[in-house]
């Protein structure tokens, strides 16, 4: 079946019918993945400035991320449901729309350099846990994490304004 029967595949099930015809479900739901957003970012970005070694530089970087990342994991689920939730109900119209192809490519873009930064560089992290400067490639991606999340906070909130006819598909 084509990507675009799919789609219209789910968008006809009785809940996407529901959250599409309903005056509040789509608003509850949305509500829910933008506070999930928020709090996915917020804690990402605590990881990210310790990383850039703008703040939180007396803390542990393992400190912080056992701390943070097990939150930062629940609120994620939240919004990957939410946002499956928001797409069903016009999934046709949001396969197509530029917005949320972007938003969809940089959260591939920031769960890669999540990959990378957990595989590559974490390892080393006993050298520069505390109270060191923290190595270019540690920064970089840290960089590249806020780079993509602010993106995705952008193009997420983009989706609602612009159409296919506005800048075509991807």
């Amino acid at each position: 079946m084509a990507f675009e029967g799919i789609a219209q595949w789910l968008q006809n099930t009785l809940l996407a019918q529901f959250i599409a015809g309903s005056a509040w479900a789509f608003p509850a739901i949305e509500t829910v993945h933008v506070i999930a957003i928020a709090l996915v970012v917020g804690s990402i970005s605590i990881v990210d400035l310790r990383l850039l070694d703008v703040s939180w530089k007396t803390h542990r970087v393992t400190d912080l991320t056992q701390e943070i990342l097990p939150w930062t994991w629940g609120f994620f689920i939240v919004a990957v449901i939410t946002g499956l939730l928001m797409f069903i109900s016009d999934a046709a119209s949001y396969a197509l729309n530029f917005a949320f192809q972007i938003k969809l490519l940089l959260l591939a873009l920031a769960g890669a350099n999540m990959l990378v930064f957990h595989m590559l560089i974490e390892p080393g992290i006993d050298s520069w846990d505390i109270n060191r400067s923290t190595p270019a490639s540690a920064r970089i991606a840290a960089g590249l994490s806020l780079t993509f999340w602010i993106g995705v906070v952008t193009y997420g909130r983009w989706i609602a304004f612009t159409t296919t006819d506005n800048f075509g598909p991807l």
